[in-house]
């Protein structure tokens, strides 16, 4: 009777704590945040595998703290708001990493940018621009946003109806116009009534001087120029 010859069992390969050494300093490193160490050397085995590993998390790291940095400095100290992380060479948690921050800078800056972009029309005299407050948009985002189409919509509102008044006076000859104030508030409704303010005025005087020049023009030199007037409209009332 033959029996079957079984495979002589893989060698236990023991290591030193000398050879330990190098992985627990470079641990060390790791925890105070310096991840540009690395395992310099592993014995052959199992524990050089190790090493291979822990470097490979390494460059991981660093890649992506160095990414960190790169971004904050664009962003932060340049003001280039386009920069983002790039994809590094790992996955799953790695890869999340990279699009989260990515997204918050996105969330962080797209409002600002939007922002920017409607003031920058408004100081050239566009005042049709408006931030897009989708669905998404949430608290101080939302906020802002709000707050920069407000403001536009009121000076376009006060555009309109000072345009309005002015076109009426000046091009249809229509005195008495007043812009209507509904709807503006704060400064923007006493701009408004101050336009209201001289647009009375100078109707009443204008009118007033209209009807004595007619009178006269009839014959009639017992009228006079009785509404109140100062500076160079009291100098054409007297005259």
């Amino acid at each position: 009777m033959t029996t079957a010859k079984t495979a002589p069992a893989a060698e236990e390969r023991t290591y030193s704590e000398s050879d330990l050494v190098p992985v627990l300093e470079t641990l060390f490193a790791w925890r105070d945040g310096d991840f540009r160490r690395r395992v310099p050397y592993a014995p052959p085995g199992i524990l050089s595998e190790i090493r291979l590993l822990l470097n490979e998390v390494a460059d991981r790291r660093e890649h992506l703290s160095n990414e960190l940095s790169r971004v904050r400095k664009e962003v932060v100290k340049e003001g280039r708001f386009g920069e983002r992380l790039t994809p590094g060479p790992g996955v799953g948690s790695w890869a999340e990493s990279v699009e989260s921050v990515n997204a918050l800078i996105d969330a962080l800056v797209s409002p600002v940018t939007g922002a920017a972009d409607v003031i920058d029309a408004v100081a050239k005299g566009d005042l049709t621009r408006r931030i897009d407050l989708d669905r998404s948009a949430r608290g101080e985002v939302r906020r802002l946003g709000k707050a920069i189409n407000g403001m536009v919509e009121q000076l376009s509102l006060f555009n309109s109806e000072v345009t309005r008044v002015a076109r009426e006076a000046g091009t249809e000859g229509r005195l008495g116009g007043a812009a209507n104030v509904k709807g503006m508030s704060g400064s923007w409704r006493d701009l408004t009534e101050a336009v209201n303010t001289m647009s009375s005025r100078v109707s009443a005087q204008v009118r007033d001087i209209a009807e004595v020049t007619t009178a006269v023009a009839k014959g009639d030199l017992s009228r006079k120029v009785t509404v109140d007037a100062v500076g160079e409209m009291f100098e054409l009332k007297n005259t």
